[in-house]
C-alpha cells in the first residue's frame, strides 16, 4: 500500500516550504496564502502544511529524504552547513545519516 500524503503543521508556511523546495526539491503546487501549501515530490506524493500556533513535535519525530548515494546526502550537508544550518555530519547509523531542524519546527533526516 503506497502513502500518498502527509500533512504537517508548521509556525510558517512560507518560510518551510522555501527549505523544502530549496534544498529537497519539493514543488509547491497550490497555497491558501500564508496559511497552506500544497507540496510534490517527483513521485507525487503530496505533503501539506499548515500553519499552527506553538508548533511542537515529539523530540523522536521526524520526516525522512533518502538519496541515491553519500556522496548526495555530503552535498545536501554542506550546502545546509554553508547556508548557517546547525547540522552534525553524517554518520553511519542506520545507513549514512543525518538530521537537520527545518523552519516551522520539524525535524528531517537525510540518508543513503
Amino acid at each position: 500500500m503506497k502513502l500518498n500524503h502527509l500533512n504537517l503543521t508548521v509556525n510558517d508556511v512560507g518560510v518551510s516550504k522555501g527549505f523544502l523546495e530549496t534544498y529537497f526539491g519539493l514543488t509547491c503546487v497550490g497555497s491558501g496564502g500564508s496559511g497552506f501549501a500544497a507540496m510534490f515530490d517527483d513521485e507525487g506524493f503530496v505533503l501539506t502544511l499548515m500553519k499552527g500556533k506553538n508548533v511542537q513535535y515529539p523530540q523522536t519525530f521526524h520526516i525522512g529524504f533518502p538519496q541515491e548515494n553519500k556522496e548526495k546526502v555530503d552535498e545536501i550537508n554542506m550546502r545546509l552547513k554553508n547556508d548557517g544550518y546547525d547540522v552534525d555530519p553524517p554518520m553511519e547509523s542506520h545507513g549514512y545519516t543525518f538530521y537537520v531542524k527545518a523552519p516551522g519546527g520539524f525535524t528531517i533526516e537525510v540518508l543513503a
